[in-house]
């Protein structure tokens, strides 16, 4: 690590906000006045939320480089992505400009953190995080919301998290793009075609509220398995990272500082042991970054009921025998 680099990992630094606007409170307005009386109460609610609110929200960004000296440890399979993040920080660290992120797109096996990665950019950044998951028929109406003229209609997270949350730049997770399913006749990604691009961003309009909002400024991270069912138009717009499984001494040192962290936040931590044995982080390294918490709760639980203050391998779950795939064979 270069002297630079540590210095600005000594402390972590103060996000500061400008206020921004996401919305035009006229438009909301003519909207509403031009509603039937007894007709359309879930729009008429949500324009009025709107209003209520008001339309400025936070726009936040680090002081500073931020310390991530942490990060860099905790995800050792991340590395490609942190520096790409850093970098794009640096470069409006000193400045007025707004932080700008490209669209990032992390490849990568289920269970290897890239979900997680996503939560800890979000509290890296200072600012609030939305979840959307594309695995879902409906994803689509998820992402664009769907027409107040169908029943049980409501407005798509990218509305909500700029509406209801506190940030104009929010970073949103869209989890398992490659597997978006969907209508033959709608493609349930289309929204993402402007809302990845800045320009069009600026101006999304949700099919719900109908109401123009700034999308622009929000933080896109998308997670896949295999980038092969992912449309080209998507492909073209994102920073593309292939993540791979962290190695045998990744996954035990990722192992031993979730030990550590699940024996702190617990008052019933203190009393087992301040570290686990060889034996046991060997065994823990060969699970999923995902898997390792549950593990851990199983084996502190185990350990207790056996009362000891030593969590041995016998106490870590049995290894569950793995599903079999639905859907068709290709």
């Amino acid at each position: 690590m270069s002297s630079s680099h540590a210095i600005a990992c000594v402390a972590p630094r103060i996000p500061i906000a400008q206020m921004r606007s996401v919305f035009s409170v006229h438009e909301v307005e003519q909207k509403l006045a031009k509603l039937p009386e007894r007709d359309h109460e879930p729009l008429r609610n949500t324009y009025q939320r709107m209003l209520d609110k008001g339309p400025q929200r936070f726009q936040v960004k680090p002081s500073g480089l931020p310390a991530m000296a942490a990060l860099y440890e905790e995800l050792p399979n991340f590395h490609e992505v942190l520096d790409d993040v850093r970098r794009q920080i640096a470069l409006c660290e000193d400045s007025g400009d707004p932080l700008e992120i490209t669209p990032l797109l992390l490849l990568g096996p289920p269970g290897i953190g890239k979900t997680h990665f996503a939560r800890q950019i979000a509290q890296l950044l200072g600012t609030g995080m939305g979840f959307i998951s594309m695995s879902s028929l409906t994803a689509g109406w998820v992402l664009s919301g769907a027409s107040s003229q169908w029943k049980g209609a409501r407005p798509g997270k990218v509305f909500e998290a700029l509406i209801d949350g506190d940030y104009a730049n929010p970073v949103m997770v869209v989890d398992e793009i490659d597997k978006a399913g969907g209508e033959v006749s709608y493609d349930p990604l289309g929204s993402l075609y402007s809302l990845l691009e800045h320009d069009t961003a600026g101006s999304f309009t949700d099919e719900f509220a109908e109401i123009a909002v700034d999308a622009s400024q929000v933080i896109w991270v998308a997670t896949a398995n295999d980038a092969r069912t992912i449309p080209d138009p998507i492909l073209n717009r994102v920073n593309v990272y292939e993540v791979q499984a962290p190695d045998f001494a990744a996954a035990r040192a990722i192992a031993a500082r979730l030990y550590s962290a699940i024996r702190e936040q617990h008052d019933w931590g203190r009393r087992f042991d301040e570290t686990p044995s060889a034996a046991l982080l060997d065994r823990m390294a060969e699970l999923a970054p995902r898997e390792m918490r549950r593990a851990w709760m199983t084996a502190f639980g185990n350990a207790k009921l056996a009362k000891r203050a030593t969590v041995l391998c016998e106490d870590l779950p049995e290894p569950g025998l793995k599903r079999a795939p639905i859907g068709f064979t290709h």
